[in-house]
């Protein structure tokens, strides 16, 4: 990671505003990896990314699914919206088949460390939500592919 940012999230409008500015800096092939403990804001930012790009439907939290897919017309682009948080072992990644879902697609991924963690990988922007009063701040760290457009 080559890159730091900080933002205050105090509240839930800042937190849609930081989503769409992710929104508007993705593209295909990209990793955001959402980062933080239980309750940090992973799926609500998660979910503003989403809306951003133009869905206008329910996002439910993939927590059970592991996945869930979202193509356009009712978006931008596709994403992939995963939460590792219930795999047992990174292995587990190759069986639901995660690398057919990522094609061309943006990957949302919630818990990436379960899933072995991506930011190995030039196209992730990390993104580390600590719970700070009654808001949020989030910590960006942009792979190499990131650089120049961070949010």
């Amino acid at each position: 990671m080559n890159d730091e940012q900080r933002d205050q999230l105090p509240d839930l409008a800042a937190m849609e505003a930081f989503g769409a500015r992710i929104a508007a800096k993705v593209r295909p092939g990209d990793i955001v990896a959402l980062e933080g403990g239980l309750g940090a804001g992973k799926t609500t930012l998660a979910r503003a990314i989403i809306a951003a790009l133009g869905y206008e439907g329910e996002v439910p939290s993939p927590t059970f699914t592991i996945i869930e897919t979202y193509d356009p017309p009712s978006l931008r682009l596709p994403v992939a919206h995963a939460d590792f948080y219930r795999l047992d072992d990174p292995s587990e990644v190759e069986e639901i088949g995660l690398d057919d879902y990522r094609e061309g697609a943006v990957l949302l991924a919630e818990w990436p460390s379960h899933a072995g963690g991506f930011s190995h990988d030039p196209a992730c922007l990390s993104i580390l939500l600590e719970t700070q009063g009654t808001g949020r701040i989030a910590i960006a760290r942009a792979g190499a592919d990131w650089l120049g457009r961070m949010p």
